[in-house]
């Protein structure tokens, strides 16, 4: 008695000092957090774009970030603040600056007395550069399987920079395209995506997935979208899985999916709605990352449809097309890796052409091939995803012939992250998958190489005298275990330029250790 009586004349002399009691039911501030993890991505060879996304704040929060030299976190090189806001779901961007080129550093944020997961970034290299490593993936659909290539690159210490191609997430409803109850893997929200609330909340669903999140802990990313971070089969007037009686209007729904991509992605934001763009690393490689979903394509039509082929359809839109054939032309590196969407090679299939494809779009896809021979553009790479499969081509020109003679580039297509192989919708459609293998091998000379049955990635090393792509295999997508291994590997000098299979992996460089 004696001491509550004490407390209360102590808190009645307090207030007549001027303090002010706090009432005994004020709620504490929200606890903030990381569950997203952190990443980073678009490396200059002075800057790497820095992001994460602030859980549990109310309003504006502030947020600090800091580069380390080292995983001990010993050096500071570089601090800042930034704030995470609403309006941009709470996701946080930082250019971090001042930075030395191809160069390895280590950072985190703060907020609230919070400390995020450290993650590990690399810059571009500047000058003379004698090699790159080069990881890319497409196509990870949550409930449909494990994420096993992400966790296998997060591994990698001698990756210098990750490309993702598209479809980074689907759009359907739970069970529309893979059911993943069984798996504990149903993606948020359970209806279709729609809606930017929608879009974030997908995009919040995915990147709680712990081998997505390591590789972009591990690992700077350059990005693009495909259909599906939209709608499926998506262009710049509608898509195929759009219905605006019942969906309301394309380009709401195109809007908020691009304001939801460039808030959850680590990209240096955007003037507008653009997202091609060209980064350089040193003198070996430059990589122009296309958009052939949203910047200007026509959309899709079946090839007995009344001037399918005719020369005003285009799939990058014509300034895009543009700026491609001008930065190709201007190009002084050993390499130009061209980042995009799906196969650009002829590959007519024994049912006919995928229209989706730039087989739906022959015109544009001959000015692109009248550009590089015209200009004898050496070192062209095309770099692939979309269609759940690995494909090696020679990219033909005129009198292109089996001995590779004729070539005008090489296309690595990678097979997809956990979306189901192709084989997988031959076989539900009754169709013999051997068969379509060697009908393609037979009736394409310039295809090296397919495979139909597989999930994983396409490792790329790069000096100034070859490419080599390394294509590894992640086993079964619906086991929580798995076991990588190499598949297959092809070379190719920047000229003449044409795949030569290789028997084993190129050897793995001495690289900065992994975040812990």
């Amino acid at each position: 008695m004696a001491a509550m009586l004490l407390r209360s004349l102590l808190a009645l002399a307090l207030l007549g000092c001027g303090a002010t009691a706090a009432p005994p039911d004020t709620p504490a501030a929200p606890a903030l957090s990381f569950p997203h993890g952190v990443a980073s991505g678009d490396p200059l060879d002075d800057r790497v774009i820095l992001w994460t996304r602030v859980s549990g704040a109310e309003g504006p929060a502030p947020v600090r970030w800091t580069v380390y030299a080292d995983p001990a976190r010993s050096e500071v090189v570089e601090r800042g603040s930034a704030e995470a806001r609403p309006e941009h779901d709470f996701t946080v961007h930082v250019d971090a600056a001042g930075l030395a080129p191809g160069t390895t550093y280590y950072y985190a944020f703060e907020a609230g007395g919070v400390t995020s997961p450290l993650g590990r970034t690399r810059t571009a290299p500047r000058g003379p550069t004698e090699r790159l490593r080069v990881a890319f993936f497409s196509c990870a659909n949550y409930p449909a399987g494990f994420f096993h290539p992400y966790r296998a690159v997060a591994r990698r210490a001698d990756v210098d920079v990750v490309l993702h191609l598209g479809d980074y997430f689907y759009e359907y409803a739970s069970a529309d395209y893979g059911d993943g109850a069984a798996l504990g893997r149903v993606p948020d929200p359970e209806g279709e995506v729609i809606t930017l609330a929608d879009y974030r909340r997908r995009f919040a669903s995915y990147r709680r997935d712990p081998d997505l999140q390591e590789a972009h802990r591990q690992h700077p990313w350059v990005v693009t979208w495909d259909d599906h971070e939209s709608a499926n089969n998506s262009h710049e007037e509608g898509a195929e899985n759009h219905d605006p009686a019942t969906e309301g209007d394309w380009e709401t729904r195109r809007a908020a999916s691009r304001k939801a991509y460039f808030e959850w992605m680590p990209i240096r934001p955007p003037s507008g709605t653009r997202l091609y763009r060209r980064l350089r690393f040193g003198d070996l490689v430059d990589l122009f990352m296309l958009d052939g979903r949203m910047a200007g394509r026509s959309p899709q039509m079946d090839t007995d449809e009344a001037g399918w082929d005719g020369p005003e359809r285009q799939m990058l839109g014509a300034a895009q097309e543009r700026w491609l054939l001008e930065g190709l032309r201007a190009s002084t590196t050993s390499w130009r890796l061209l980042g995009q969407q799906t196969v650009f090679s002829p590959a007519e299939g024994p049912e006919g052409r995928n229209t989706d494809q730039w087989d739906g779009y022959p015109a544009a896809r001959q000015r692109l091939l009248d550009g590089l021979a015209g200009d004898a553009i050496a070192g062209v790479a095309f770099l692939t995803g979309d269609i759940h499969s690995s494909w090696a081509f020679d990219v033909p020109g005129e009198g292109y012939a089996a001995d590779g003679s004729g070539a005008l580039a090489v296309e690595l297509v990678t097979p997809a992250v956990s979306s189901p192989p192709l084989a997988n919708t031959f076989r539900r459609l009754e169709m013999d998958v051997e068969a379509i293998v060697a009908f393609m091998r037979e009736t394409h000379p310039h295809l090296r190489w397919l495979d139909l049955e597989h999930n994983g990635y396409v490792l790329l090393d790069l000096t100034p005298e070859a490419l080599t792509a390394e294509w590894y295999f992640t086993g079964e997508r619906r086991e929580a275990a798995f076991e990588e291994r190499f598949a297959r590997g092809f070379r190719t000098a920047p000229a003449p330029v044409h795949l030569v299979a290789v028997e084993t992996p190129t050897a793995t460089p001495d690289a900065p250790p992994l975040a812990p």
